[in-house]
């Protein structure tokens, strides 16, 4: 028969062995789906592999909107001021859905460059811009401004 301190020392070690589990469990399943956001520029820069999923954020580009024949598929390009990807999307679009608005789509890359969204998601009010957005809006306008003289 064990000692009340073995039996302690036992239950700590199934303890910690069921923690280690859950920790590794966890961050397998949060890097399977784990999606990774990429402005326009990113994806010239380096582009995501083909049916690689991932989150593409941006403006929607004035003039770009264009709907299919059937009235689901939507067309348009989303950039980030220095660059654009072209867009497509077959579903019901979001009533705040417009030109020159914050959007994050998410989906993959298809083998003609395109990139194919499976979901859409558009700014909440006239003043909101999600914060992924506007950093890499933020960083491209600050890449593209020339250095001031002494600074």
């Amino acid at each position: 028969m064990a000692t009340p301190k073995q039996q302690r020392l036992v239950l700590a070690g199934i303890a910690a062995i069921a923690l280690i589990g859950a920790g590794v469990l966890a961050v397998v399943t949060l890097d399977d789906t784990a999606t990774y956001f990429q402005a326009p520029s990113d994806i010239v820069a380096s582009a995501p592999a083909a049916g690689q999923v991932f989150r593409l954020g941006g403006l929607v580009k004035p003039g770009s909107i264009h709907r299919d024949v059937d009235g689901l598929t939507l067309y348009f390009t989303v950039t980030d001021t220095n660059a654009e990807t072209s867009v497509s999307y077959r579903g019901i679009v979001p009533d705040l859905f417009k030109e020159n608005q914050g959007v994050i789509a998410t989906g993959s890359i298809d083998p003609s460059g395109r990139f194919v969204a499976t979901e859409l998601l558009a700014r909440h009010d006239e003043n909101y811009m999600p914060p992924e957005v506007a950093k890499a809006v933020q960083r491209q306008l600050e890449a593209t401004q020339p250095a001031h003289p002494g600074a």
